[in-house]
């Protein structure tokens, strides 16, 4: 069993990243298998060193261990540009030039019973879907978006035609996350429940690119007293506060409800 956990580097570990991790750690060791730390820093505008640098120092202070070098996302945008160039050749990609604003507009009139909202936040429309020549050479500045009526139309109504680069990064959460499970051998995904319906977009594109379909298991989430989910911007629940505060590990797995080490 290869499990990973794999955090951005944006902002400081909280409770719900430690369970995510402890849980797929334990999981590894459970199996006599591996865990993984893949640092997922593709949001260049958001991604800081220092962050990074805690998320070394929190999982270490919590016990866990993993293989070096740690992957690290920003190196492997040749990877995924390649891969986006397979899947432009299969004519199933074309570029978008929407904007925030226009997604809006698009929803203010949707189509009688469909979704507003999907994984993705807005479905997106189709506006852009039949404007762009697909056969020309590959757009490499552009956004892509992933025709989803040309290969899901389940999805292509639940999900819309999700993007799979973005100018800013050349790539996106769901290609490069399926393309480095795939490359890292894991065969054990463990994240929250918040990501669940993000896996049929994740299965589509393993399907799509020949890579094999990891086991998915989806964790509760954890939350604070009021039933809110915790965020990155829950500072007060970060776990550098606790471990300042004197707390242990155990202490941590105990919040979790996680058996103690």
């Amino acid at each position: 069993m290869i499990t990973r956990f794999a955090p951005s580097p944006t902002g400081p570990l909280h409770l719900g990243h430690a369970y995510s991790a402890m849980l797929a750690h334990d999981m590894a060791m459970a199996a006599n298998g591996t865990f993984l730390l893949r640092i997922e820093d593709i949001d260049s505008s958001r991604a800081r060193p220092a962050w990074e640098t805690q998320i070394y120092d929190d999982l270490m202070w919590l016990g866990l261990r993993w293989p070096e070098p740690v992957m690290r996302q920003s190196e492997r945008q040749a990877v995924y540009q390649d891969r986006l160039v397979t899947l432009w050749k299969k004519g199933i990609l074309y570029p978008c030039s929407c904007n925030r604003k226009d997604l809006l507009s698009a929803a203010s009139a949707p189509q009688e019973g469909a979704p507003l909202v999907g994984p993705d936040g807005l479905i997106y429309p189709g506006t852009c879907r039949h404007l762009h020549d697909r056969s020309g050479p590959f757009p490499s500045a552009a956004v892509l978006r992933l025709d989803m009526e040309a290969v899901d139309l389940a999805l292509a109504k639940s999900v819309g035609d999700v993007v799979l680069a973005r100018r800013d990064m050349g790539t996106s959460y769901h290609l490069s996350v399926v393309i480095d499970d795939a490359a890292q051998g894991v065969t054990d995904v463990v994240r929250g429940a918040d990501l669940l319906d993000a896996t049929p977009i994740h299965t589509l594109l393993q399907n799509l690119l020949g890579l094999p379909t990891p086991r998915y298991h989806h964790h509760d989430l954890i939350r604070d007293e009021n039933g809110k989910r915790l965020a990155k911007r829950d500072d007060a629940r970060a776990l550098s506060k606790y471990r300042t505060e004197g707390a242990t590990p155990n202490d941590i797995r105990r919040l979790v409800g996680l058996p103690e080490q």
